[in-house]
């Protein structure tokens, strides 16, 4: 019986056996209830091909998507301190952040890295929705101002791309904090006369969108991005009143003047490499009326 239990039992139990299938291969669409095919997903660069909803996209992805040829050197961020105010509720920050910097495989929420745009030279920090909801702690906070401070030693614009849902509450006031600084150093790059460009993403809320993602020369939003401080349910808790189709939405924002242009993810890195030139293009300075050649008339 030993040929039929160690050879024919376990190649009968492989041949009927069901295969392990990851549970990453199909994504359902929010907003037509789809479902995609990863490898679709990932080449439409996390576009939905029936309805053109725009899922988040990872932050690696991002900035193989905005910086020319993929081509970019992250920053090396500097360290924050962990759980400052050893904060806890159902579970301690402490291994909250274990957790979520095991799964992403970075230290904090932000990701920065300098490159070309079009071959202007440029500094982009994006944030990850997956890490904490893209919440800013002071980890968030010195990775913006280590990206701001690099835009101006190397005269490079600076491009911030956020994904959050606003400070990060287990860091209670040290969060907060993080909104003056930020702006402050958005104001550094500003002096240097360096164009500073935000991308809103879906959703961009809460103490980012009160700090340095309202703050930029030009504001760019993806469709459908939902762009606030205070989530339309509160609001409309608030003031005891219906808000009107489409609110906080990025279309919305852009018919109300609050930002520049909505554009598509396929078209975004044309747009931004645009801007950019036309932002860091010099100027000619015009020929004096005595130039030689230049006729002045009678």
């Amino acid at each position: 019986m030993n040929w039929l239990t160690n050879l024919v039992l376990p190649k009968i139990r492989a041949a009927v056996a069901k295969r392990e299938v990851p549970d990453n291969l199909w994504h359902k669409c929010p907003g037509c209830g789809q479902m995609l095919f990863h490898r679709e997903l990932e080449a439409g660069l996390h576009v939905c091909s029936g309805c053109g909803h725009h899922l988040r996209l990872p932050p690696a992805q991002r900035l193989a998507l905005l910086f020319d040829e993929a081509r970019f050197t992250p920053l090396e961020l500097p360290r924050a301190p962990q759980d400052p105010l050893r904060f806890r509720d159902r579970k301690r920050y402490a291994d909250r952040l274990k957790e979520a910097q095991a799964k992403s495989g970075r230290n904090d929420a932000v990701l920065a890295a300098h490159g070309t745009i079009g071959g202007v030279p440029a500094v982009v920090a994006a944030f990850d929705f997956d890490f904490m909801g893209g919440s800013m702690g002071v980890a968030a906070g010195e990775a913006l101002i280590a990206a701001a401070r690099l835009a101006a030693q190397r005269a490079a614009a600076l491009v911030v791309v956020p994904a959050s849902g606003g400070a990060r509450m287990q860091e209670g006031i040290l969060s907060l904090m993080q909104m003056p600084r930020t702006a402050l150093a958005v104001e550094m790059v500003k002096e240097k006369g360096l164009p500073y460009i935000v991308i809103l993403t879906d959703p961009t809320t809460g103490g980012v969108s009160a700090s340095f993602a309202m703050l930029g020369d030009v504001t760019i939003a993806e469709p459908g991005a939902v762009v606030g401080f205070a989530g339309a349910r509160v609001i409309e808790e608030t003031i005891r009143e219906k808000l009107p189709p489409g609110f906080q939405r990025a279309e919305y924002l852009l018919e109300h003047g609050m930002i520049d242009m909505v554009v598509p993810r396929t078209e975004l890195k044309a747009t931004l490499a645009r801007v950019l030139d036309l932002l860091t293009r010099q100027s000619v300075a015009p020929a004096p009326l005595d130039a030689p050649g230049l006729e002045l008339g009678p």
